[in-house]
């Protein structure tokens, strides 16, 4: 059936009549029924034929439909039910029966036009993100300003916004402060508070005061660009059941032409049939047998699916995921910045007694300043507050070790800093008594290490989501498993995993130690989904059979996930289930129906008790009613 390019639609709206352009598969449909309705009246009242009415229904009613199948047929050499359904009103017209085959190009095409419309509410979610997509930037140097296009922008330059303007790029402010309207981007109404330092992002809106952003992306790597890129993507992508009924299309045509091939030469030897009723059974067999409801069973549901979840701030890569949802059994949590909010904070710090307090945090925070991790933002934050006029050292050199920690020299002496295991557990049984109870017991632990000797120990406690221990609730309510995976020691992540209702906790996983895991839950469970938002989840959003991002995580989580919650609500979680199972049960419903109307109404044509109206109507209105069932999706 009709698929309309994205790009296709982007033109239309910039016509004179964008909404004519966009909507004249619609308006041809119409105008055909109402020049179906005049032929029909005229027909009654005058008593002669008028097919010359019904003539100008046939081109103005079937001319979408016979391009579109003319142009499949030509340029990919597949046959397609457009042509059988062309071929069938000609057949009809041969023999008389004009008003007959002007209704099957009307409902042909009023069909066709509804499945351009679910096509179209799609399209729409991206062309309204478009609209707020900015096109040019105000490039600050030295002090003076000058308007560029976006993909002008480098890392690292300096914009300016005033305010009522979008933004730009995504950056951090430098100077002024102001309201941010972060709606086209999270769907949160409440606009946000941002001073020097706050992360802005392209697309949102500065509402009242004037500020400098310096630019950390590039106009193709803003989160505003990668969720346009997602929701085109997705309107491209089909789901095995389309992806199936596609590949058997131009076959099961084929089959249709020979049997009624064989319908107008075999029926008068067998049954004694007259030569102009089996010409009128065989126009009817070609109506009834098109696979067209068959067709339209899946993209208008999925479609719709798609385009309400963007409306809900559920991003979804195409019909696959959405389909696969519903098969999930078990579900993998990270913990950071997923189940927690992501943004630890400092609750103790133990230190041998000869170290100085103030020396140590500086030290530390220097060289965590050069990791991007959670945990060592809330160590330098820590130390910032605690000694505000200290002067950070100079780091020699610094290695990251991914999901242990960081090394690093300063003034010739050797840093070890990260979570026990890396550092040599007999280095640390001297801290054994002062962490074995609150506050260190349930909380995250760093060791610093000098030279092998441990000097210090930071506890850390993240919060839970306030949406994490509901969001769970529901999903083990639906049969799901939930598991969090984490790289905190195991006591730690038991009390995490129990405040937020999780069933297992896996602990002291490491980025190839949750690949392993999600393994073993792909074996106990079946299909296994993982959402995480760091760059170390995204081997295991690879794994998973679905891979879900936080729409605050990193690039490479987005660009490795299959689903984005934008909005960062886990209880999004449950809304996408109930929406796939409603798909998935739509689209089974649409296919089983249509098969089941085919074989009834090809039956009763060798019965001879179907008419061309009736299997007109039959046929073309069991498309209608699939299509709209598909529709229903766009309410939720």
């Amino acid at each position: 059936m009709a698929e309309i390019s994205f790009q296709s639609k982007l033109h239309t709206q910039k016509t004179y009549f964008p909404n004519l352009k966009k909507h004249y598969e619609m308006l041809f449909a119409l105008l055909s029924g109402i020049l179906l309705l005049i032929g029909w009246l005229l027909e009654h009242y005058l008593d002669h034929s008028v097919w010359y009415i019904y003539l100008a229904a046939y081109l103005i009613g079937g001319y979408a439909k016979a391009k579109e199948g003319w142009e499949e047929t030509i340029h990919q050499k597949r046959l397609n039910v457009e042509l059988l359904m062309i071929l069938a009103a000609i057949g009809a017209a041969c023999i008389g029966y004009w008003q007959e085959g002007a209704t099957l190009i009307f409902i042909f095409a009023l069909s066709g036009a509804l499945e351009s419309y679910a096509t179209q509410r799609t399209s729409n979610a991206l062309s309204e993100l478009i609209a707020y997509k900015p096109a040019t930037a105000r490039l600050v140097v030295n002090g003076i300003e000058t308007v560029v296009p976006v993909e002008q922008l480098n890392i690292n330059d300096v914009i300016r916004i005033k305010p009522g303007e979008r933004v730009s790029a995504d950056g951090h402010i430098i100077q002024g402060e102001t309201t941010v309207d972060q709606s086209t981007i999270t769907g949160e109404s409440i606009p946000v508070f941002c001073q020097s330092g706050a992360q802005v992002m392209a697309g949102t809106m500065n509402i009242d005061g004037s500020i400098l952003v310096q630019v950390d992306k590039k106009s193709h790597e803003t989160l505003f660009s990668r969720i346009l890129k997602m929701v085109e993507t997705a309107q491209a992508e089909k789901v095995p059941s389309q992806q199936f009924i596609e590949k058997i299309e131009p076959h099961y045509v084929k089959g249709v032409l020979v049997f009624t091939a064989f319908m107008l030469i075999l029926p008068p030897f067998i049954f004694g049939w007259a030569w102009d009723v089996t010409f009128y059974r065989a126009m009817i067999l070609l109506v009834v047998s098109s696979p067209c409801a068959l067709v339209a069973s899946t993209m208008p549901a999925v479609l719709s699916a798609i385009a309400f979840g963007a409306r809900q701030g559920i991003l979804v890569k195409g019909g696959m995921p959405l389909e696969q949802f519903a098969k999930i059994r078990a579900l993998a949590f990270d913990k950071t910045g997923t189940l927690t909010v992501g943004k630890p904070e400092v609750t103790a710090l133990a230190l041998r007694p000869e170290i100085n307090r103030e020396r140590f945090l500086s030290h530390v925070a220097a060289i965590e300043h050069e990791s991007t991790h959670p945990l060592a933002t809330a160590i330098v934050d820590f130390a910032a507050r605690e000694y505000q006029t200290a002067e950070r050292p100079t780091v020699q050199s610094i290695r990251t070790q991914p999901g242990f920690g960081v090394t690093g020299r300063i003034d010739n002496i050797s840093y070890t800093i990260g979570k026990a295991g890396w550092i040599n557990q007999e280095k640390i049984n001297a801290f054994h008594q002062m962490i074995a109870t609150p506050p260190f017991a349930q909380e995250s632990l760093v060791y610093v290490a000098v030279d092998d000797e441990v000097i210090g120990c930071i506890a850390l406690k993240d919060q839970i989501r306030t949406d994490a221990q509901t969001a769970i609730t529901a999903l083990q309510k639906n049969g799901m498993a939930t598991v969090m995976l984490t790289g905190d020691n195991k006591q730690t992540a038991e009390a995490i995993a129990k405040k937020a209702g999780v069933t297992e906790a896996l602990s002291n996983c490491l980025p190839e130690n949750k690949v392993q895991h999600l393994k073993h839950l792909q074996k106990r469970y079946g299909k296994v989904a993982m959402i995480g938002d760091g760059v170390n989840d995204t081997p295991a959003l690879a794994t998973a059979d679905l891979g879900i991002a936080m729409g605050g995580g990193t690039d490479a989580a987005l660009e490795t996930a299959d689903i984005v919650l934008v909005k960062n609500d886990l209880k999004q979680l449950v809304n996408i289930l109930r929406f796939s199972r409603k798909m998935n049960r739509i689209i089974k419903q649409n296919i089983i129906f249509s098969l089941g109307m085919i074989a009834f109404l090809i039956i009763n044509t060798f019965l001879g008790d179907l008419s061309l109206p009736l299997g007109v109507i039959g046929h073309e209105g069991s498309t209608i009613l699939v299509i709209l069932n598909g529709l229903r999706l766009l309410r939720g």
